[in-house]
């Protein structure tokens, strides 16, 4: 009786499947299909992006901020003066990739495990947790030096130059020491948590 120890296992099996020439598909065939399964999935992925990148999505569907995003719209970034208005996007996500699809991945897989827990389901329990979820903001801000801020604010020594007063005399400290917009200015779209 033979022995089937030269058989292959299911691992081995697989990969032979995958790695043997096609005899039902074309070279050009396999390439085509390919590139639409390549194509499918980069507009899935910007469908995505843009999808999970706006304010009702993260102030209501998905995410228990719904209390910061209510303080947002009244804040000076939730309307300008010039009736510009920033996502919450625009201030809490890279603009550029790989970053964005990286920081989405691990901010939302933490997101859907705290909504899961229920850690700020209430807003009592955001209340208590608001202060932590700051500090770690306040420190992604630093890390970056601000530079989601600085996509929309531009401070160069031009901009210095036009402003006026007390905004002025806080800016021009900026260049020689080692701040960044957000050691300032905590409280500019959302109200700050208390200590």
């Amino acid at each position: 009786m033979a022995s089937n120890s030269n058989k292959p296992g299911l691992f081995g099996r697989i990969w032979r499947a995958l790695t043997s020439p096609s005899a039902r598909w074309s070279v050009l065939a396999l390439l085509l299909l390919g590139a639409l399964g390549g194509a499918a999935a980069v507009v899935s992925t910007q469908v995505m992006v843009h999808a999970t990148g706006t304010d009702e999505f993260c102030g209501g569907a998905c995410h228990s901020m719904q209390w910061v995003a209510a303080e947002h719209k009244a804040s000076s970034h939730g309307v300008t003066s010039k009736g510009l208005s920033a996502k919450c996007s625009d201030c809490h996500i890279p603009h550029s990739y790989p970053k964005v699809l990286w920081y989405k991945a691990v901010a939302g897989t933490k997101d859907a495990y705290h909504e899961m827990k229920g850690t700020i389901s209430t807003e009592e329990k955001f209340k208590k947790e608001r202060l932590r979820m700051a500090e770690a903001v306040w420190a992604e801000f630093r890390e970056t030096d601000s530079a989601n801020c600085r996509t929309c604010h531009v401070m160069t020594p031009e901009v210095l130059a036009a402003q006026k007063g007390a905004a002025r005399k806080a800016h021009e400290g900026r260049f020689a020491s080692k701040e960044t917009c957000i050691d300032c200015h905590k409280g500019v779209a959302h109200e700050e948590p208390e200590s």
